[in-house]
């Protein structure tokens, strides 16, 4: 006799139960993949995610949250060139709504190298902007509290966010610094990685915290060095990968669900604040020393100086040097050719290829020299040695007069 259908279960029949835990396991494992975003040899050998392969970072748990149904919304604060690349990757993406865009102060931008106007591109998906020079002040704090936001992305704001700030979003404060952190904390990164010859650095992404450069980490992307690099065209790099990044973590971002990596507090130098008279050349140091000085504080950065007769003189590009005898003391000029002049370092030789007086447009090096009447033989004012130190951020400044 056949039974009676059932109308009324108490408990979910058998089908029920076997398509619910199929979906479960595939939320898990979804889960699972999003975690181990950062171990790519991991997921390869098929291991848990231990240990990430950043060094001097540890992976955290994170909390386990559903996806946000609405886009997320998302407040972003950005300063620098490497910020654009970031704010249209986030307006261009559905899943996020950037409810405002805080920028500096016209008067504040000036002085930053780098700044960068995002009004126009607010302007152009119809988001307002906001102008600030303390973000930390109670009125800002209360206008970024009353916008709702989710997630704040801050890119290139030299300020640290007070507790205050940090505080306001549910899903957190995301950040970037210009280095594979935990490595090179803190002021001019890229200028300080080129300058000391290094051929590789990165971006981080990371959550902020009240430290500098100290937050979790959220994933990493390895950025080379090549010899005719510049800080701006390794900033280019930097600010697609960043981009790229926000795109890549946003869903987990806004789920409460990005990958978390504390990092190793004892693993990382903080780098010394950079001025414009630290630009000082010091001739006597190797021709590839000299050129990473040059490339490393080129526009948009204050830039290498030396004196030449007295006269300051902005030494804007070199090119890579070549094996070379110098045949005079370092800082001679020992050829002034239609591609540069040529002057002798401490061993080798560099060519100096565009040059000006301060607060003047680059110019081609020849051009200047043969304006100027300066020949074969002229030779660049020497730098004191605890001056050069200095300068190199191994050191004091000592009590005499840069010239």
């Amino acid at each position: 006799m056949a039974q009676p259908i059932r109308t009324d279960r108490s408990t979910p029949g058998r089908r029920f139960r076997q398509h619910h835990n199929r979906a479960r396991r595939a939320a898990v494992a979804a889960v699972r993949r999003r975690r181990n975003l950062l171990l790519p040899e991991r997921v390869a050998a098929g291991a848990g995610p231990k240990r990430g392969y950043l060094q001097g970072v540890t992976e955290r748990e994170m909390p386990m949250s559903r996806p946000p149904s609405t886009p997320g919304r998302i407040v972003f604060i950005g300063a620098v060139h490497e910020a654009r690349p970031a704010l249209a990757a986030l307006l261009g993406d559905p899943r996020a709504r950037v409810v405002t865009v805080v920028t500096p102060s016209a008067e504040r931008a000036r002085g930053l190298s780098g700044a960068v106007d995002l009004t126009e591109l607010a302007g152009q998906h119809g988001v307002p902007v906001l102008r600030s020079d303390d973000i930390n002040e109670p009125a800002f704090v209360a206008a970024v509290r009353s916008l709702e936001p989710d997630l704040l992305v801050v890119v290139g704001w030299t300020r640290l966010l007070g507790p205050e700030l940090l505080s306001v979003p549910p899903r957190g404060c995301v950040g970037f610094h210009a280095s594979l952190l935990p490595r090179h904390r803190g002021r001019a990164p890229v200028n300080w990685a080129i300058l000391r010859g290094e051929t590789r650095t990165g971006n981080t992404m990371m959550f902020l915290d009240p430290g500098v450069d100290t937050g979790d980490i959220i994933d990493q992307h390895a950025v080379p060095i090549s010899d005719d690099d510049t800080c701006g065209t390794v900033y280019d790099r930097i600010g697609t990968a960043g981009g790229e990044m926000l795109v890549k973590h946003l869903l987990a971002l806004l789920a409460g669900t990005a990958p978390r990596h504390r990092q190793d507090s004892g693993n990382g130098q903080m780098l010394p604040r950079r001025t414009p008279e630290m630009g000082i050349l010091d001739w006597n140091r190797p021709a590839r020393a000299v050129h990473d000085w040059v490339r490393a504080l080129t526009k948009p950065y204050p830039g290498a100086f030396s004196t030449l007769d007295g006269l300051r003189v902005m030494i804007w590009r070199t090119l890579p040097p070549a094996e070379a005898k110098p045949s005079g003391p370092p800082g001679t000029i020992l050829a002034v050719r239609h591609n540069g002049i040529t002057v002798a370092t401490g061993p080798g030789t560099v060519v100096v290829t565009s040059m000006s007086e301060p607060d003047q447009a680059p110019d081609s090096a020849a051009a200047w020299c043969d304006r100027r009447g300066i020949r074969p033989g002229a030779r660049f004012s020497p730098v004191a040695p605890a001056v050069a130190r200095w300068a190199r951020g191994e050191g004091a400044l000592p009590e005499v007069i840069v010239s």
